[in-house]
């Protein structure tokens, strides 16, 4: 199966200006862009036949091009990332059966939770688009609480039927959780991870269609896709000991970086001569 990923990436982000270029401070002192290692996370993921950075700004296409990755310049007209995917598609003039959306403040996805959401489309052919979505721990979900108390829109929740059918996607913590969890503690909250894999026909369908009242409001391009009647599979994936988290305000600098060395210290020591 031919699968083109796309990494969306806009300097004009309105709770963080310039994020794509935002310098994180990896476990080895090396401060490296958020582009940089969202690139390096897309480069981990097999089977992929061609990926890019789609950007609409000339820092951000250098920057690409400084890390070796392939830009594709779209309008600044977009008004989201699945947008500027599906200009990209038809810009790089298409034939790819699937295409993926690593949304470029997602560094710390695993290449797993991408093979998954195409294994999901590819198996289910009335499905029009795919995303993944991780079961919260105490910890998770007591970050997230923490940023709607400061008033921080940050990690996005969803809830999904029995058959993995999305539901609904919300900023707010949904479903409503009032007991108080231990940190590695199971929870009945998924944050919805910022990745899709859509079909070529319904990426184009998007771009047509008005933007949704309930998209509007929440500041979430999927919800486009409900609000069209569009089936949009949820697909649990999981961690296997990593942390997930995206960069969406400032404050997620630290708590990146503290993730990545943690990672860092966690790993085997290399074997000796």
């Amino acid at each position: 199966m031919s699968v083109l990923l796309v990494i969306p990436a806009r300097h004009a982000s309105t709770r963080y200006p310039g994020k794509p270029l935002a310098r994180l401070t990896g476990p080895d002192g090396v401060t490296r862009t958020l582009l940089e290692l969202t690139w390096a996370a897309a480069q981990a993921v097999p089977g992929v036949a061609r990926a890019v950075v789609a950007t609409d700004d000339e820092r951000i296409a250098a920057e690409a091009r400084r890390i070796g990755a392939e830009a594709v310049m779209t309008s600044p007209d977009c008004r989201n990332g699945t947008e500027r995917v599906a200009e990209a598609v038809e810009r790089l003039g298409g034939g790819y059966e699937l295409v993926v959306n690593l949304q470029g403040d997602a560094p710390l996805t695993p290449p797993w939770f991408v093979t998954a959401v195409i294994e999901a489309l590819a198996a289910d052919p009335q499905a029009e688009m795919a995303t993944p979505v991780l079961r919260c721990d105490g910890r998770a979900l007591r970050h997230m609480l923490e940023d709607r108390a400061a008033g921080r829109p940050g990690a996005t929740t969803a809830v999904f039927d029995a058959a993995g059918r999305a539901l609904y996607f919300s900023k707010e913590v949904i479903p409503h959780a009032s007991h108080i969890y231990a940190d590695d503690e199971v929870t009945p909250v998924y944050h919805h991870v910022g990745l899709y894999a859509f079909r070529p026909d319904a990426l184009e369908a998007y771009r047509r269609w008005p933007v949704g009242r309930l998209e509007a409001l929440e500041g979430l391009e999927q919800l486009r896709f409900l609000e069209n009647g569009a089936r949009v599979l949820c697909v649990e994936v999981e961690a296997r000991g990593r942390r997930f988290w995206e960069l969406n305000n400032p404050e997620d600098v630290a708590r990146i970086e503290a993730i990545l060395a943690a990672e860092a210290a966690a790993r085997p020591a290399p074997a000796g001569p």
